[in-house]
């Protein structure tokens, strides 16, 4: 790291160490110029770290998340998304509470609102598999029109696949093109939905016109 002229740090550090000077000056016997050496040194240590601390904030040198040392690579997205590519990206929140992080990946980048594409969520709280998926019939329901059947059998795939999740945990949905949804939790590929109904209802709760959450929507599109 290389320091300028007017970096806070290392005025901090001279600023500290005239103030050292200034005391010791006259201070005769060892003990004394001891004594104060240390205050010196306490002194110029306890402002040092503050002001590394606000220098790496503001430089963006802060230390990664738990969510990041998660995060997988696009591997398992390229295999059903040729040249995937990040359309857009965006927090979900629910009142005060950041739910998931969300990012849209389409073939070069460009989403034309049909597959093959895929979401990948990363978690930012705890949450119950269980919850997860009925959340997911009740916006699926708002796109339209799910018979009962349907509904109980969607719900019952979802709570198998969609396990309890933690800040940090990530579940990726890839819609292929002919039409399947594969998930992935945290890398692994945990099943395979060859229902192109379920498909088109899933991804929509995000991607709809008549989605829910239009801004967040937007995010993903890239349109924020």
């Amino acid at each position: 790291m290389v320091f300028k002229k007017n970096d806070v740090l290392p005025n901090a550090v001279v600023n500290a160490s005239f103030w050292f000077l200034y005391c010791v000056r006259g201070v005769r016997s060892v003990k004394g110029a001891s004594a104060l050496f240390m205050t010196g040194v306490k002194k110029i240590a306890k402002t040092s770290t503050f002001f590394i601390f606000v220098y790496m904030s503001l430089s963006g040198l802060t230390m990664p998340n738990h969510a990041h040392a998660q995060e997988p690579n696009l591997k398992n997205i390229t295999e059903h998304v040729p040249n995937a590519a990040l359309v857009g990206q965006g927090m979900f929140s629910y009142y005060f509470w950041d739910v998931y992080t969300g990012e849209l990946f389409a073939p070069d980048g460009k989403y034309a609102n049909q597959p093959p594409f895929a979401l990948r969520l990363t978690y930012q709280r705890d949450l119950e598999g269980k919850k997860i998926a009925q959340r997911s019939i009740d916006e699926m329901k708002k796109q339209g029109d799910v018979s009962t059947d349907d509904a109980e059998k969607w719900l019952s795939l979802m709570e198998k696949i969609f396990p309890d999740v933690s800040d940090g945990d990530v579940i990726t949905g890839i819609a292929t093109k002919e039409g399947t949804s594969v998930f992935y939790v945290n890398g692994k590929k945990a099943d395979e939905i060859s229902d192109k109904r379920f498909t088109q209802r899933f991804f929509d709760i995000w991607l709809s016109d008549e989605t829910s959450e239009p801004k967040f929507r937007k995010k993903l599109l890239g349109k924020n």
